[in-house]
């Protein structure tokens, strides 16, 4: 049996971000699971994520160091509770802060491991330290600090827009 990612776990009113909804079939649809301590997940840039000629565009970089954030966010909030990510009340998270360092360019064309490790765990805020390896050199760091969504909020907001 196949090993489910944190994103597929989401609820499907939670489930059509950009980056890793699910039910986005435009998005990236990223995938981040633990591996020990850390997290992480593989992407493999388009060709049309090109900034200049053999290298990434740095919008793409910062998207997934975003998203893969925030689902670490939401998995390790249900780690710190020793419960599954399919029980209730759902933890979604969303960005309050992003930072993101652009070490060197990163080369397009292959597959990037995007990694992350909780840093902190304080009430409704989780800050996750981020680095994206391209042919096994850290070209990107960043940080992102979460923020849990109720999910009593989000289901109230769909109503507002009629969804």
């Amino acid at each position: 049996m196949k090993k489910k990612a944190f994103q597929d776990y989401y609820p499907e009113h939670l489930a059509h971000c950009y980056g890793c909804g699910k039910l986005n079939k435009h998005g990236h649809q990223i995938k981040t699971y633990w591996d020990g301590e850390e997290s992480v997940t593989y992407f493999t840039p388009k060709d049309e994520y090109i900034a200049i000629p053999g290298y990434t565009y740095g919008g793409l970089l910062a998207s997934l160091i975003d998203c893969h954030g925030t689902g670490t966010a939401a998995a390790a909030a249900y780690r710190a509770e020793n419960r599954e990510m399919d029980t209730e009340p759902h933890h979604r998270f969303l960005t309050a802060s992003l930072h993101v360092d652009y070490l060197k360019p990163t080369p397009l064309g292959g597959v990037l491991e995007i990694r992350g490790k909780v840093k902190e765990i304080k009430g409704r805020k989780v800050v996750i330290e981020e680095w994206i390896i391209a042919e096994g050199v850290i070209t990107v760091r960043g940080e992102v600090v979460a923020v849990e969504v109720p999910d009593k909020l989000v289901l109230e907001l769909l109503e507002k827009v009629g969804k």
